[in-house]
């Protein structure tokens, strides 16, 4: 048996597992990691994460979903992994790192940590709906009241639909509020709603702009776990200078043993 000193954290209620890989010797298979994730009998974690050293940033993030398998970009991850960077000691509280979907930078504050997303060039209708991609792909959809849906059926009729049946796609729907948007999101990969996806509120205050809603910067948005902001700029080649700001806090921490 080997044992795997771990780290657990959460932006608002998105959870993940953290390694300390900065030896860059750590790997596990698909397999291990999909038990380290599970909720019954592993730590139980929508995401597996390692931080590595690299020569031209602050620190890597190599992100798993909670099925073990690589992932598209995770933004409360990228949250998080900043947060955890600091508690390690890494200098500073700003923080250039690379991650599966490009560059990033992570500001990290007493209360909130801000991640610089990806620019994104396009947010195209989708049979009354919308698509994009803000490091992972999205599919958003207005809803009268979130609250009350049965989101699995839902989310997981457009999930395994012909377009994205191979890929998968995160669902979201969303409702304005008068304080911002709230919303609830069904991750591939998880295969089930969780309680925060920094992709997909960036995804929602994105489509809500371009919705003509209204809403001035930044843009609050609500979810089960809490709640995020999101600002922008927007220009002729779409969108960018985009920040995803909210909580990112340390759990606790511990050994793992594992084959």
């Amino acid at each position: 048996m080997n044992t795997l000193s771990f780290y657990k954290y959460q932006g608002t209620g998105n959870d993940f597992v953290l390694v300390d890989d900065r030896q860059n010797q750590l790997h596990l298979t698909q397999e291990q990691i999909a038990q380290i994730c599970h909720r019954r009998f592993g730590i139980g974690a929508d995401g597996f994460i390692l931080l590595r050293s690299h020569e031209a940033y602050d620190f890597e993030m190599v992100y798993y979903n909670s099925d073990g398998r690589t992932s598209s970009m995770c933004g409360n991850g990228g949250r998080c992994i900043a947060r955890f960077a600091a508690d390690l000691g890494v200098p500073g509280n700003r923080y250039r790192f690379l991650a599966i979907d490009g560059a990033h930078e992570a500001e990290v504050g007493p209360a909130t940590v801000s991640l610089k997303m990806q620019d994104v060039a396009q947010v195209s209708p989708v049979k009354g709906d919308w698509y994009l991609d803000t490091g992972s792909p999205h599919y958003v959809a207005f809803a009268d009241a979130p609250e009350e849906l049965e989101i699995l059926s839902a989310a997981r009729a457009i999930r395994n639909s012909p377009p994205y049946q191979q890929e998968g796609v995160n669902v979201n729907f969303i409702a304005l509020r008068e304080n911002g948007l709230y919303m609830r999101t069904y991750e591939r990969g998880v295969e089930d709603e969780t309680y925060s996806c920094g992709t997909g509120v960036t995804a929602a205050a994105l489509v809500a702009h371009t919705a003509q809603s209204g809403l001035t910067q930044p843009i609050q948005v609500s979810t089960k776990g809490g709640q995020l902001s999101v600002s922008f700029e927007e220009g002729p080649k779409g969108f960018s200078n985009i920040w995803l700001r909210g909580p990112a806090e340390f759990v606790f921490k511990g050994t793992y043993r594992h084959d």
